[in-house]
């Protein structure tokens, strides 16, 4: 059923992410390739609202030219000129590096672009966790921001992938002001273990990974259908008794496909906003698409913001 058709509608959570990340310092931002209006738009206007202090990457006759075209201030921006797309991602990655930002941010460029610099082997921002995407989800109808997890990078992730895929998702929900311990909901066709459908063994293998201490920081149940997930009526239907069931905040699907399906679906038949992160890397990325609207990206810049801010926080010191 559609809001229209008689659904609350709850209030906005995308506002209340802006605000708190207004509430902490901007935090440096290497923009790659910000050649066209939406990519330099997004940056600046994170950029006044003080979330972000961006630097901008890429050839710089065309990046003034798209500023004088869309009639954009960057007088006052540091820019870094760079050849092309791919080479301003590469060139981002290093100013990374040489610690001239604490958050990558998509400009005009495929996400494979810079994702090749990022995950290079050599001179990339690999970290030992598995790198992955959120989606952290407005969605009208509902109370709770979603995370979808991962929709955007891991196509067919395998256990060993999916518990890290699990623990970003929660880490990025526990150190952003979302609260403490989000109830995780692993996603299959069904809600119960099949040998005929592969996602639901490894649901359970995972709870059992929570249960050993493997997954920590978060409530986590699966398999559940997406309708026992986020609905507390569903669940009770199917006689589900679980803390996560009805009111999942974390949902975590079998596969990029599904995953991307399910994004999209919420975002254009529920009307939600969807704003994109990148985890598991050295810094926080941040994934914007020429569909979002500026509500959106605002507010992948205002998760990314908090997230590298708790990051910070967090750092361990070196002694004297």
């Amino acid at each position: 059923m559609s809001v229209e058709a008689g659904q609350a509608r709850f209030p906005s959570k995308y506002d209340r992410l802006i605000t708190a990340a207004k509430t902490v310092p901007p935090v440096p931002t290497v923009v790659v390739h910000p050649c066209d209006e939406t990519s330099l738009r997004g940056a600046i206007d994170s950029a006044q609202a003080g979330i972000i202090k961006p630097v901008l990457v890429g050839p710089v006759q065309k990046i003034r030219d798209a500023a004088d075209k869309s009639r954009l201030d960057i007088n006052g921006l540091e820019i870094v000129d760079a050849r092309h797309s791919d080479d301003a991602a590469a060139r981002g990655v290093e100013l990374i590096h040489a610690a001239k930002g604490e958050m990558l941010m998509k400009g005009g460029l495929h996400t494979d672009e810079l994702m090749r610099a990022v995950t290079a082997k050599i001179g990339g921002l690999r970290t030992d966790r598995r790198i992955s995407h959120v989606f952290v989800m407005d969605v009208p109808a509902y109370a709770e921001t979603i995370f979808v997890t991962d929709a955007a990078i891991n196509i067919f992730p395998d256990l060993a992938a999916k518990r890290d895929i699990i623990q970003n998702a929660i880490d990025l929900y526990n150190q952003t002001g979302f609260g403490k311990s989000p109830r995780v909901a692993i996603l299959s066709a069904v809600e119960t273990v099949t040998a005929m459908i592969p996602s639901t063994i490894e649901a359970a293998a995972l709870c059992k990974m929570a249960e050993r201490g493997q997954i920590t920081g978060g409530l986590i149940d699966g398999p559940l259908a997406f309708d026992n997930a986020i609905d507390v009526e569903a669940a009770r239907i199917k006689g589900i008794k679980s803390e996560v069931a009805g009111r999942a905040q974390i949902l975590v699907v079998p596969d990029l496909e599904a995953g991307n399906m399910l994004a999209k679906n919420l975002a254009y038949f529920a009307k939600a906003d969807g704003a994109g992160i990148v985890l598991g890397a050295r810094v926080p990325i941040v994934l914007t698409s020429r569909a979002d609207t500026a509500r959106a990206r605002m507010a992948s810049c205002a998760i990314g913001s908090l997230y590298a801010h708790a990051r910070r926080q967090h750092a361990p010191t070196v002694a004297a």
